[in-house]
């Protein structure tokens, strides 16, 4: 029977883990750095059994879901221990740091740099959940660094899981993640933060809240564990997308204080070309 270690059963690794069971057959070994998510992913019957590194020898699979600031150790270890055959790859939403980091090890070709453009605001083995990836992007950098065989079996593997496949090198992956995603977070913490500091009275946020705030707020449920380090694998980036946002604010914020009502309207009229380029998107 086939075998995947999951390494790291949050939200993604976990998910991963049903899927791979589900439409595959996979024995899954689970490991995590947290005992807790060890037993609760047992329970929830996400992974069959706890994992140590002799699994990672005859593994056909190795999944590495842990923070992207780890994620590098945790393949050098990986990479180390591996088969010629097994499949490596990670799920971290920042790559260049990391592909840079394994870049000349003997075992290079055994790992694809994946990111699932998949997730949700829950963490921790209880987040996980089946369908998650359902035609959701995957994309994959630096593919003329794998062997071939090994990036075959990624990528059937991912179009099993129905993820749609893009090739994109480690820095535009970065730099446009920035933008998309990154900073959706940020600003979704921020809000949340400002709401917190104005508004002191929990049930009036609670009775007040439409559907707008509790989905622009949505992001800032998610777990600073797992972003505080993305934030600082990718700080140029990030930093150089708070200062473009930044500049809206304050444009905007001008515009409002000029009481510029075709100013306001010209801005948010350019701004709703946005519905185009997302239409589809639920």
């Amino acid at each position: 029977m086939k075998k995947v270690v999951v390494i790291g059963l949050g939200l993604i690794g976990g998910s991963l883990a049903l899927e791979l069971k589900k439409r595959l057959g996979y024995t899954v070994c689970g490991m995590d750095t947290k005992e807790a998510h060890i037993k609760k992913a047992l329970e929830l019957g996400i992974i069959d059994k706890k994992s140590n590194d002799d699994d990672l020898k005859d593994a056909d699979v190795v999944i590495v879901a842990t923070p992207v600031n780890v994620v590098a150790s945790v393949l050098q270890n990986v990479l180390n221990t591996i088969s010629e055959e097994t499949l490596v790859f990670d799920v971290g939403s920042v790559k260049n740091e990391i592909c840079k980091t394994i870049a000349s090890h003997s075992n290079r070709k055994n790992y694809v740099a994946a990111h699932p453009l998949a997730g949700t605001e829950f963490s921790g083995p209880e987040a996980a959940i089946y369908n998650l990836f359902d035609e959701k992007v995957n994309i994959i950098c630096e593919t003329e660094k794998c062997d071939w065989k090994v990036l075959d079996k990624a990528i059937s593997l991912f179009k099993i899981l129905n993820m749609r496949i893009k090739m994109m090198n480690p820095e535009a992956h970065d730099r446009h993640i920035a933008y998309v995603s990154h900073l959706s977070h940020v600003s979704s913490f921020m809000l949340g933060k400002t709401v917190l500091e104005i508004e002191k009275n929990e049930q009036h946020i609670f009775d007040m809240a439409s559907t707008g705030f509790a989905s622009t707020v949505r992001l800032a449920k998610s777990a600073s564990s797992t972003w505080t380090p993305i934030f600082l694998q990718n700080k140029t980036n990030v930093l150089r997308s708070l200062e473009e946002y930044i500049k809206n604010l304050t444009e905007f914020k001008n515009l409002l204080e000029n009481e510029d009502e075709s100013g306001l309207n010209e801005t948010m009229n350019n701004t709703n070309y946005i519905k185009t380029i997302l239409n589809g998107i639920k």
